[in-house]
Parts: structure tokens; C-alpha cells; sequence
């Protein structure tokens, strides 16, 4: 089965009409996008937006040949002019499925939003999901891809991941993560970001944020053939996210995540009685994390890193630093020349052989210290020393390493 996409962006297109920000001004050549529309095998055109022909035409594509186009967004919108020799466009009702003399099945998937998803099976048995911009499949209780048609006779019925899903990747992470943990979504899915707006800067930064939640994205007009995939990007298993107070660091960190189901959420943090502004940095941070993930309080980081299950989210080092420091009383002069010093550096030795070792998804978070004013106490130095040694230990366990810099992440690695 081929997918055209004639074209990628979200519905205004990018660069937006009439919009002054950065990201549309960078929205050049490759990068800018029309409306989203997809062409399947020439036969089938899931939304009409205006010059579709024009696209199609562009790269060597007619829609002459197309027999059916169907609507996916919430309303029709303005009125678009219907090429001679296109039908109508229609929209297939939810749960039903729409057979094509072409040999394609054409299910309706029910949305958590307005709208509605396609879920297309070519002749050859290829599988492909189209979502519309900002939903996702309802009803997923994890117990095999949804949409699903009821079996035939003779039709396998074991549950498969779709070969392609073609979404809104950046304004809906989280329907990704559900379309994993429901298993429509596999190591070999070629994920596809569509309707892509203005609110991630185009080039390398909309491609580095796509990569690590396991997407990717490609100029308006690009072929590609369903069940092909060696295009899918590999996501990293372990990432390093360094960087200063208030740079953005631990938002970088989630957002690496926020595409993955049942991620947990380690704060070396814990409560401190009293303190009603760490509390508050606590619930704002809890408060922008999926719903689906879960937390836990402890600086016990090798046992998890050694126990198989779904993505650590550890955030963060230099706390984690500073409870082993209090286990060994490094902070006393006495204590650290008689021994709290080898037996700290026993404790990174072997959290940095967890990180190694681990066959979990990890993403942790660490402040990059002593760049500026040198502390002006002797435990303070002593501080700021192990922490650069730890951050340089895991990093070098780690495949990808970024520093965020007044929130623009600088990859070090990977």
C-alpha cells in the first residue's frame, strides 16, 4: 500500500497566514506545510483541502483515479471546491467499515474528540491508521489495536500493530503512548507526524523532538510504502538532560516521554515538612506530568534500574547526590578524609554500572553546577566537584546527552 501525503501541516498550514512568530518565519522550502491530505494507492484521498490537485500534480500524482474521499476533521469547514471527476466527499460512520472495489477496507475509529479516524487495510493486508488533528482512538483497554474489523472467515485474528499511523504527533503525545500500551503501536510502526503547526520551531528541532518519541516527519508530497520500516527511528534508551536552574531541563525531560505508556515518574526529592515553596514546586511539576504515569518518592535508583518494566523518569541527579553525600556525612571535613570519600564514589561506581547495565528506557535529569561563582565553603566545592564527576559518569553510560540552555536543548550526544 502507498501513502502520498500532499500535504503535512496543521489546517492553516505552516508558515500561518499573516503570522509574525519565529517558527512561521523559518517555515521555509521543505519545511513549510500545507493543510494535512493523504492519497492512498491513487484510489482513495482521505481529506480534501483547497489545491489538493495542484499538490497531487506537483509530485507526479493525479487524483483522477480516486473513487472515494473522506473527511476526518470535527466539521467540513469552509467550503472546498471539489475537482472535476472527485466524489463527494463523505465521512464513513463511527464503528463502520466501508469496502472499496479497489480491494481496500476503510473502518471508522471512534475519537476521544470531534472528528474521526480511519483505520485502512490494503489488499495486501498492510495496516494503516489516519487520525485527525488533536484525538485519539477511544475505547483503547489494552488488549490489542483499536478499530479493529470483526474477523472474517479464515482471517487471522491475533492482534497486530498497525504497519503505519499517520497522527498528530505533537499536539496529542499522549494518544500515541495509549496506541503503545493498547499494542497498535510496535517497535516496527512507522509513526508519521501530521497537521504540524507553529508551536515547535521546523528543521532540526521539530525532527530531534519527533525522533526520541519514535516519530518522524517529511516534506508535503513525500511517497511512502506501508509496512516499510526501516525509516523508524530507533528512540535512545538512555538519555542524559543537563542544565542550569529554571533552563527547562526537566520540561525537555518529560517531553522525551510523554509519547510512552506507564512511565515512571522517580523524584529524589521527597517532602520536606514545613516548606511550602518546595511544595509548590512539587505540585507543579505533578501537575504537568500524563495522568497515566506513576511516581515514586525514593533516591533507590539501582534496584529499578535493574528490574525490567516500563521507562524511568528520574529527576533528579544532584538531588539523588545529595542524600548519598548525608549517608556518608561527606559534608564533615573529619568524616570525608576518613572514609566518606571512597565510599561515595563506591556509591556513583555502582549506580553508573546500573545505568549500564539496564535494559530500561531512561531519561535522567541533572544540574550542570560550576560554571559559575566557586561555592565558599569546603563542603560546598566538595558539592560542586562530585556532581560534575557523577553527571560525567552517567553520561558516559548514556547513548544521548543534552545540555538545555535557556530552554533550547543543545544535543552533547547521540
Amino acid at each position: 500500500m502507498e501513502l502520498t501525503l500532499l500535504g503535512t501541516g496543521a489546517p492553516d498550514g505552516l508558515p500561518r497566514p499573516g503570522c509574525p512568530c519565529a517558527a512561521c518565519a523559518a517555515a521555509l522550502g521543505r519545511e513549510a506545510r500545507a493543510a494535512t491530505a493523504a492519497l492512498v494507492d491513487g484510489t482513495l484521498l482521505l481529506d480534501l483541502t483547497p489545491g489538493a490537485a495542484f499538490a497531487a500534480a506537483r509530485v507526479g500524482r493525479s487524483l483522477g483515479g480516486v473513487r472515494q474521499v473522506l473527511l476526518s476533521h470535527p466539521h467540513d469547514g469552509p467550503a472546498v471546491e471539489v475537482p472535476a471527476g472527485l466524489p463527494q466527499p463523505g465521512r464513513v460512520p463511527d464503528g463502520r467499515e466501508l469496502a472499496l472495489l479497489t480491494g481496500h477496507r476503510v473502518r471508522a475509529v471512534p475519537l476521544d474528540a470531534p472528528g474521526t479516524g480511519y483505520a485502512v487495510t490494503g489488499p495486501d493486508g498492510q495496516r494503516l491508521l489516519y487520525l485527525p488533528p488533536g484525538a485519539a482512538p477511544s475505547g483503547l483497554d489494552g488488549g490489542g489495536p483499536p478499530a479493529r474489523a470483526k474477523p472474517r472467515v479464515g482471517e487471522d485474528t491475533a492482534d497486530e500493530s498497525y504497519d503505519m499511523v499517520v497522527t498528530d504527533v505533537l499536539g496529542r503525545p499522549d494518544a500515541l503512548a495509549r496506541l503503545r500500551a493498547a499494542g497498535a503501536v510496535g517497535p516496527t510502526t512507522d509513526v508519521i507526524a501530521v497537521h504540524v503547526g507553529h508551536d515547535v520551531p521546523p528543521g532540526p528541532e521539530l525532527h530531534r523532538r519527533l525522533a526520541a518519541a519514535g516519530a518522524r516527519a517529511v516534506p508535503d508530497g513525500t511517497t511512502l510504502i506501508v509496512g516499510v520500516y526501516e525509516d523508524v527511528p530507533d528512540v535512545p534508551r538512555r538519555t542524559l538532560v543537563l542544565g542550569g536552574a529554571r533552563s527547562g531541563k526537566s520540561v525537555e525531560a518529560e517531553r522525551r516521554l510523554e509519547a510512552f505508556p506507564d512511565v515512571l515518574y522517580v523524584a529524589t526529592g521527597g517532602a520536606r515538612d514545613g516548606d511550602g515553596e518546595w511544595a509548590a514546586r512539587v505540585s507543579a511539576h505533578r501537575e504537568r506530568r500524563p495522568a497515566s504515569w506513576r511516581t515514586a518518592e525514593t533516591c533507590d535508583l539501582v534496584p529499578l534500574l535493574k528490574e525490567d518494566g516500563p521507562p524511568l523518569l528520574i529527576d533528579c541527579l544532584s538531588l539523588w547526590l545529595t542524600d548519598a553525600m548525608d549517608s556518608v556525612d561527606a559534608w564533615d571535613d573529619d568524616e570525608w578524609a576518613g572514609g566518606g570519600e571512597p565510599a561515595l564514589r563506591a556509591r556513583v561506581e555502582e549506580l553508573t554500572a546500573a545505568v549500564r547495565e539496564t535494559r530500561r528506557t531512561v531519561v535522567a535529569v541533572s544540574n550542570e553546577v560550576g560554571s559559575g561563582i566557586v561555592p565558599a565553603t569546603p563542603s560546598g566545592r566538595r558539592y560542586r566537584d562530585e556532581l560534575g564527576r557523577l553527571n560525567a559518569g552517567f553520561a558516559a553510560e548514556c547513548e544521548h546527552v543534552l545540555l538545555v540552555v535557556a530552554g533550547q536543548a543543545v544535543s552533547l550526544r547521540g
